[in-house]
């Protein structure tokens, strides 16, 4: 500090000039502080959503479904990567009931920072907000990271119906209406209109049972208190391969390649009933953009990747992604489809 100049004299002058060098000092030190602090400031790393450092913590995605379906493994498979991918955790939670509609709603409310994701589903984003009143709007609610999936479903009956072939089916339903029950995962959601549009394509009368999700639906159909079901390929392939289901076709427009024995309807010559489920990831709207990008782009980098796309393609899930705009297009369209399709069939 003596480049400074400090003196001791006693004389006006001297005390003029001591004045003089204490602001001089006084100047430097608050300069010196000022720069300091806003070095501070720009090397200080965020721990919001909406910095780089994302994510700073786990990372939970929503699963408006039971587990053991299509819904939950595709959550969780996408959860390990984008975990293994991002560095953090990404915690799978299910939250059924109501229809999925009670999950996707507490997603819709929770915080906008990237912590909280929804496994979006086409059930609780295009079909049901048609006929409920879920408690969100998927197409305000929500903004798209990426597509994820796409399945179809398989057609199957309990081993003690007496019918090998979906004509067999429809031959047994039409001369006892009412008689035969399917299970349905959800209301609203695939695995209830998939049946609906076979109904209305066929003419046969087979009542709904519903249950809390595919799985839950699968054990419907094991125990017998339903005897058909359209369930996802993922929910139901290892019951068909222990023959505990009999798989009569698949709605896919070309057969399953991990069940290539079993037919399409559009073989048999059923049509109209080509519906596929999809699986995505959205979150809370006004997520932050830089939060949506980084997730986006982790789907894309881990989708590129065998050990991401093989155990999908083994469910018959065909891995897809989309971009954030791309999504928000999709579900437009989806959303307009299934709500004339609800309108056709005039469910209650």
């Amino acid at each position: 500090m003596s480049n400074l100049g400090f003196t001791g004299s006693g004389n006006s002058k001297g005390k003029q000039s001591l004045k003089s060098e204490m602001r001089c000092a006084v100047s430097y030190f608050v300069t010196l502080g000022l720069v300091l602090v806003v070095e501070g400031a720009v090397a200080q790393p965020t721990s919001t959503g909406a910095g780089g450092a994302y994510p700073v913590k786990p990372v939970r995605i929503i699963v408006p479904t039971s587990p053991g379906g299509g819904n939950d493994f595709v959550a969780r498979h996408v959860g390990q990567k984008l975990g293994e991918r991002l560095g953090q955790q990404f915690i799978v939670e299910n939250r059924p009931g109501a229809g999925g509609t009670i999950g996707t709603a507490q997603a819709a409310r929770a915080a906008p920072d990237g912590y909280t994701l929804l496994l979006g589903f086409v059930g609780q984003l295009a079909m049901s907000p048609h006929v409920e009143k879920g408690g969100y709007d998927p197409l305000k609610d929500f903004v798209g990271v990426s597509l994820l999936a796409s399945s179809y479903h398989i057609l199957g009956v309990h081993p003690s119906l007496p019918v090998h072939s979906v004509k067999q089916l429809i031959s047994f339903a039409k001369a006892r209406p009412g008689e035969l029950n399917y299970a349905s995962g959800n209301i609203w959601t695939p695995t209830h209109l998939v049946p609906e549009l076979f109904k209305s394509a066929t003419g046969v009368n087979i009542a709904a049972i519903q249950y809390k999700g595919s799985g839950p639906a699968a054990i419907g159909v094991l125990t017998g208190e339903a005897q058909v079901i359209f369930g996802g390929v993922t929910a139901l392939m290892s019951h068909v391969r222990a023959k505990r289901i009999v798989a009569l076709a698949v709605t896919s427009p070309a057969r399953s390649p991990i069940a290539p024995e079993v037919p399409t309807l559009v073989e048999l010559g059923v049509r109209g009933v080509e519906a596929p489920s999809w699986y995505s990831i959205v979150a809370p709207a006004a997520s932050p953009t830089e939060v949506i990008g980084k997730l986006h782009a982790g789907i894309v980098t881990i989708a590129a990747r065998p050990d991401y796309r093989e155990p999908l393609e083994r469910q018959a899930l065909e891995p897809t992604t989309t971009t954030p705009e791309q999504f928000a297009v999709f579900l437009q369209a989806e959303y307009d489809k299934w709500g004339r399709v609800i309108k056709s069939l005039k469910l209650q």
